[in-house]
């Protein structure tokens, strides 16, 4: 095969370039006319919305559009949440179409930029097409306001599930998941499909907001099981004469039921549980009766054997400890276990049953001590016996300093004691427990003569006949100032044991012979006492008698109620020796107020002091 010639390949080339600028010439002619050809009109092959608008001028296109385009009115807008569905109009969604402004747009083609680009922008509606978008307006503040009606139809709230006891129902409520209308984003969406001028649906932009707690269910069914029967606390190891339970029936429980939020790393819970403080003073009061000292044995000391007998069996100390038993109670009853125990801790006496007088270091009797109260009445002498019992076997530990008061406990009708004369608010009167200073005046005298240290001690206001009496009945004013009172917790008798042995303190009363004997058994360290009496010094008589009038008596009727005694002062000095050396030296002051006799008469008598001297009384 032979190649072409030269002249051939020259003939081809000018061809193609002949046809080349003929091209360009037509393009040239056709972009030169066509102006001319549609002046005032749309180029062919553009439309708008599919719609054909070749050759027309924009005012007939924007006639045909907005004849044609009807979007805006008849179009729809479907929203849907659910099962709840919502259809708008673009009209009601703030969408205006404009027939106008698209019908010009249609116009600018081909009509903008350079020739080469005016020339290919008609090219391409001619021979491919150019199919416009409406122009539309969308005012965003009917849109916005459309959308938030939605949202106030769409949105609940985030509510977390919740449990409330109503007397002793246990409601639970489940928690709801918080929905609402991202307002902002569904726009965007709602404007996308608003320019497409076409029917269809807009996504709804929901967040939810689940809550933190949802389900109760569990800890309700723990409320149930706490109410559903009553709580009974018992006493472990209870003797047979004491309360050994305590019964908190459902009311009672719901009425301390607390449901508390608990957070967590995770998330948060409800805890339920019976109120810590309230199961506290509940138990507060329990431990009231429960608690107790330990308490020594009491014992006699045999002088034959010289051995101890046991008087009175020691008593273990105990005491509810209420922390745990609140824990205990909050882990069993939620677990439904409703009988339960007090937790307890327990405290060995410090003298057991089982102590010796050798354990103990009591060998032989140190000291005694003997007061007399004749005269006196048979409800005095009833207290002086119950009191003194309260000592009876009673031991004082070494160092211990020991307070009589505290010993001595209750003095009320209830405790054995009747009325009798006392000394109160500057008056002799009858009260309960009158005679117990008989009692503590013989301990203070025990005390002074065996030479233990007097912590604290109170006179009488004024002197009584009672502490003075010797054996034969006799009044020895050597005994002045040797008396102490006791009214406790104001007033009180305190000594120390400053040995180091335990002291056996006992205490009997003879009712035939009017006496009252206090005995100390221990082992003497070979101490002694000296004393010395200032005797009455600063004597003052007594005031005259008062007579004043009574409603218990009647006419002519006259008693006297207290007795004039004259006021002195006294100082006893002590000194206490050991093995030749004096361990200590001290000073007891006793100030007697001068006292008044005191006389009462019934109403209608004439001339009481007359009455009174012819009766012997208040002279």
């Amino acid at each position: 095969m032979s190649l072409p010639s030269r002249n051939t390949i020259l003939q081809a080339l000018v061809a193609l370039a002949l046809g080349v600028a003929m091209y360009f010439l037509a393009l040239f002619f056709w972009t030169a006319t066509a102006p001319t050809r549609y002046a005032g009109r749309i180029f062919p092959g553009v439309s708008v919305a599919g719609i054909d608008l070749s050759g027309k001028t924009p005012a007939d296109a924007a006639l045909l559009l907005s004849q044609t385009l009807t979007y805006p009115y008849t179009g729809k807008v479907v929203f849907r949440d659910g099962a709840q569905v919502w259809v708008a109009s673009p009209a009601e969604l703030g969408m205006v179409f404009d027939a106008a402004a698209t019908a010009e747009s249609a116009f600018r083609v081909g009509r903008s930029g350079g020739i080469f680009s005016r020339l290919k922008s008609q090219w391409l509606a001619r021979h491919q097409g150019v199919n416009l978008p409406p122009v539309i307006i969308l005012d965003e503040r009917v849109a916005y306001r459309y959308l938030q009606s939605l949202a106030s139809e769409m949105d609940t709230p985030t509510v977390e599930a919740s449990l409330d006891i109503q007397g002793t129902d246990v409601i639970a409520r489940e928690g709801q998941i918080g929905r609402a209308l991202n307002v902002d984003l569904t726009l965007v969406s709602l404007g996308a499909r608003l320019r497409s001028f076409q029917d269809g649906e807009v996504a709804l932009v929901v967040e939810e907001t689940p809550p933190v707690l949802m389900d109760v269910s569990e800890q309700a069914e723990e409320a149930r099981a706490i109410l559903n029967a009553p709580l009974r606390l018992t006493l472990p190891d209870a003797e047979p004469d004491e309360q050994s339970e305590w019964v908190f029936d459902a009311p009672a429980l719901a009425k301390m039921l607390l449901v508390t939020r608990v957070q967590r790393e995770d998330g948060a819970e409800l805890h339920v549980s019976l109120d810590e403080t309230a199961l506290a003073v509940a138990l507060s009061d329990i431990a009231e009766e429960v608690n107790r000292a330990p308490v020594n044995a009491r014992f006699v000391f045999d002088e034959e054997t010289h051995q101890l007998d046991l008087l009175e069996s020691a008593v273990i100390g105990r005491t509810v400890d209420v922390p745990a038993t609140v824990a205990n109670i909050n882990e069993e009853i939620t677990r439904g276990i409703h009988d339960i125990p007090l937790e307890m801790t327990y405290q060995e006496p410090e003298v057991p049953d089982t102590a010796t007088a050798g354990e103990l270091g009591i060998r032989e009797l140190v000291v005694e001590q003997t007061s007399y109260f004749y005269g006196s009445s048979v409800a005095r002498i009833q207290n002086i016996q119950a009191a003194a019992a309260r000592f009876h076997g009673l031991l004082v530990a070494p160092g211990e300093v020991f307070s009589m008061g505290e010993a001595l406990g209750d003095v009320s009708l209830d405790t054995g004691y009747a009325e009798a004369l006392i000394i109160y608010g500057g008056r002799t009167i009858k009260g309960v427990g009158g005679g117990v200073c008989q009692v503590s005046t013989t301990l203070f005298r025990t005390v002074f003569f065996g030479g233990y240290p007097v912590i604290e001690r109170h006179s009488h206001a004024y002197r009584v006949r009672y502490y003075e009496l010797t054996a034969s009945g006799a009044v020895d004013e050597s005994l002045a100032g040797m008396d102490a009172t006791v009214y406790f917790p104001l007033v009180d008798f305190k000594f120390q044991n400053d040995t180091p042995y335990w002291i056996l303190m006992e205490t009997y009363v003879d009712v035939a012979a009017r006496k009252l004997t206090w005995k100390f058994y221990s082992t003497s360290d070979g101490r002694s006492v000296d004393w010395h009496t200032s005797g009455l010094q600063n004597v003052v008589p007594p005031p005259e008698p008062l007579f004043q009038e009574s409603e218990e008596l009647g006419k002519d009727e006259i008693r006297q109620v207290d007795w004039a005694v004259e006021g002195a002062d006294v100082v006893i000095t002590r000194i206490v020796w050991r093995n030749g050396t004096i361990l200590y030296q001290d000073e007891f002051k006793t100030h007697y107020e001068p006292w008044q006799a005191v006389c009462e008469f019934g109403h209608g008598t004439k001339d009481p002091e007359k009455l009174a001297k012819k009766k012997n009384l208040c002279h």
